[in-house]
Order: C-alpha cells, then sequence, then structure tokens
C-alpha cells in the first residue's frame, strides 16, 4: 500500500492537538501519540526526529525513513480515524526491522478501540 498524501499530518495546530490533547505509548525505537476523531478514512500520521534525541541530519533522514516505512506496510493495524504522532528515539536505527515492526503494531493494538459486543 501506497503513502498517500492524505495520510500525512502536517498543519502544526494538528499536531500541536495531538501531542496536548492525545495519550502517549512508549517504546524501545519510538514514542507515539495518539489522538481519536481525525473524521479521516484512515489513520494520519507525523513522524518526528529531534537532534537531541537522535542525532545528525543524516541518522535523523534515516530514522524518520524507516518510522515511515513501518507505517507504510502496517497501515492497516492503525485504527481508522486517529492521528498518530511518531517521535524517533535514538534505538530507531539500530533496531531490527522486523522488531521495529513489531513495537508499531502493538502500539496499534493497544490504542485500536474495542469491537463491538467484546468485554
Amino acid at each position: 500500500m501506497r503513502f498517500r498524501p492524505e495520510q500525512h499530518l502536517r498543519r502544526p495546530g494538528e499536531i500541536r492537538a495531538v501531542r496536548e490533547h492525545g495519550r502517549r505509548c512508549d517504546g524501545r525505537a519510538f514514542t507515539l501519540w495518539w489522538k481519536p476523531g481525525s473524521g479521516a478514512p484512515a489513520a494520519r500520521v507525523c513522524v518526528v526526529a529531534s537532534r537531541a534525541a537522535v542525532g545528525s541530519a543524516v541518522v535523523r533522514n534515516r530514522a524518520k525513513r524507516r518510522l515511515r516505512e513501518v507505517f507504510r506496510r502496517q497501515q492497516a493495524a492503525a485504527p481508522a480515524g486517529y492521528d498518530l504522532l511518531l517521535i524517533a528515539r535514538r534505538a530507531t536505527t539500530t533496531v531490527p526491522w522486523v522488531e521495529l515492526e513489531r513495537q508499531f503494531a502493538d502500539a496499534c493494538r493497544r490504542i485500536a478501540p474495542a469491537p463491538e459486543g467484546s468485554a
């Protein structure tokens, strides 16, 4: 599946809303903030990597590419209509690919709403 433009979270106000009104899930390779109710048919995502947390420009860009690709491959696991903010950590570039995908899928499972009728 492609990572379509409508799946990008770009406006500063929307990103700030996820940080201020959303919930957080910490992982070894990244921190995931989420907020329900964007109204979009699919999840929208913004990927952030700071110099202080990740390192040089080359490392930050690699971390962001890896997180965008994880989202692209695992977007079916992300709950529809949610805004996600993925914040890279230093381990993002060193964690094995399979582990990175597993962490993202686990985080999405934790935030997804329970199906109707389940207890």
